[in-house]
């Protein structure tokens, strides 16, 4: 195992991401999603990121890159299309202890980003070290066909206290009505009623 898999919190984490385009947006946007304060250091921004600094979604330096923009911050991102720059961003990183992810780059990396099937609070990654992004799309894909969004608010309800065999028994119940385009209602806890969303049958247990 190249890769120690972990689930970082970043809510109200200062984050760096070194890039103002297309690729460094997508990156932005995970991050945000997971609650980090965004800095984004780049002479020059897309359209998207230049609306999101207007409407206070990002801090935008607007320099080239330095080691001193490393500064306090706890997690970096370089998404760059030009090598020096990331690989300066890699050292200077190393060198202060912070992890640094540089997009496409996994020897250059302390920690990778993998493909992501999000039924918050349910989050599955996928990642092949680096080795095949394709296959790690394909698995994605797959795994969100199987994985409905219902089983996320299924994960969010009130859970303790049940035996593991009652929740498989809820869980295989939700599936199989779920599959037959109904909806499903577990006796005396109305709050587990939820539409089915997944025609497909699908056997997890």
């Amino acid at each position: 195992m190249d890769f120690f898999p972990v689930y970082l919190k970043l809510t109200d984490a200062s984050c760096l991401v070194v890039g103002g385009g297309k690729i460094a947006e997508r990156k932005i946007d995970l991050l945000r999603r997971a609650g980090a304060r965004v800095t984004v250091v780049s002479p020059t921004l897309i359209p998207a990121l230049r609306i999101a600094k207007n409407e206070g979604q990002i801090s935008h330096q607007a320099m080239l890159f330095s080691a001193d923009a490393l500064e306090g911050h706890s997690l970096v991102i370089a998404a760059t299309n030009q090598e020096n720059i990331n690989r300066r961003v890699a050292l200077a990183a190393k060198q202060r202890n912070i992890p640094v992810n540089v997009v496409d780059r996994p020897d250059l990396c302390s920690f990778i980003i993998p493909s992501i099937v999000d039924r918050s609070p349910v989050i599955i990654a996928i990642s092949t070290g680096g080795a095949s992004p394709i296959l790690a799309r394909l698995l994605k894909s797959r795994l969100e066909t199987l994985i409905p969004a219902t089983y996320g608010r299924l994960a969010a309800l009130d859970w303790p206290g049940l035996s593991e065999q009652t929740c498989k028994r809820d869980l295989a119940m939700h599936v199989t009505v779920e599959s037959s385009g109904k909806t499903f209602c577990k006796g005396q806890r109305p709050n587990l009623c939820l539409p089915a969303e997944n025609p497909k049958p699908t056997n997890f247990f």
